[in-house]
């Protein structure tokens, strides 16, 4: 993947952040909850970006700031960003196929998008299951932010397919 496409799976995964970050609103809330969300804001974004990184050195740190972060997640971006990086380290499918699952059910979109992804084309398995892609699409649809329109099931998959492809040497010809 070339730095464009980098910085542009960065600067979606950045936004989506910012609109989906859980608050701190409720009364007594206080500093001690704010200070709590910064720090879980802070481990995903680093681990993203070590991540979209597609460097395997940074792996480690990533898989330590998605523990550090997993007691506050509560939309499953930490099981799925833990399943990309088994995905890169050469995932064992089950354990992949778990950690996407677990954070479908907390209704992360780009599980559900990477699901679709391995049951139709067939991508980690060894043999396609159109219904059951077909099932994560629907499901998909009715997500909040597939009724919003952001992010579509296109750009999801995009980004998706993305996060999900080898790391290049990321040399430029000239």
């Amino acid at each position: 993947m070339d730095g464009y496409k980098k910085i542009g799976i960065l600067f979606a995964l950045g936004l989506l952040a910012g609109c989906a970050s859980k608050g701190c609103d409720e009364p007594l809330s206080g500093e001690a909850c704010r200070t709590e969300q910064l720090l879980y804001q802070n481990d995903m974004l680093q681990a993203k970006m070590l991540i979209a990184s597609g460097d395997m050195d940074n792996y480690e740190l990533a898989n330590a700031l998605l523990e550090r972060a997993k007691t506050q997640d509560k939309r499953g971006e930490v099981s799925f960003y833990q399943a990309v990086l088994k995905i890169h380290e050469g995932p064992q499918a089950d354990e992949v196929l778990d950690l996407l699952e677990e954070a479908a059910n907390a209704d992360q979109p780009y599980a559900v998008a990477l699901l679709y992804k391995i049951y139709a084309e067939p991508f980690l398995i060894e043999q396609a299951d159109p219904l059951k892609a077909e099932q994560y699409r629907a499901r998909y649809a009715n997500l909040d932010v597939a009724k919003s329109g952001y992010p579509s099931f296109e750009k999801a998959s995009a980004l998706v397919n993305g996060l999900v492809s080898p790391p290049s040497d990321n040399q430029v010809s000239e």
